[in-house]
């Protein structure tokens, strides 16, 4: 019964891994997730991340880069505020 008892563990850690990458996080952010959401030890989730990781390397590759490409365009975002709020305060 332990076998299909840690199967249905690595299946829930392996589901809340896929929320997590739904909510476009990192492995280091759904290990702290899921450590303080779910109690789940980091090294569980990063061990369950490292698997998946391994049976899906074309994902995870894009997923990599997808994230990159966001928080690149994110910190564009930014300091183009950043400029039109400083500028709109050299105007006053």
């Amino acid at each position: 019964m332990e076998d299909s008892s840690s199967a249905a563990y690595i299946r829930l850690v392996h589901r809340l891994i896929e929320e997590c990458i739904l909510f476009n996080m990192s492995k280091e952010e759904c290990m702290e997730a899921l450590s303080k959401h779910a109690n789940i030890k980091p090294v569980i989730t990063s061990t369950v991340w490292k698997e998946l990781e391994k049976e899906n390397k074309e994902f995870f590759e894009a997923y990599s880069r997808s994230r990159t490409e966001r928080a690149s365009e994110r910190e564009t975002r930014q300091r183009i505020r950043s400029m039109v709020s400083d500028s709109s305060k050299e105007r006053v």
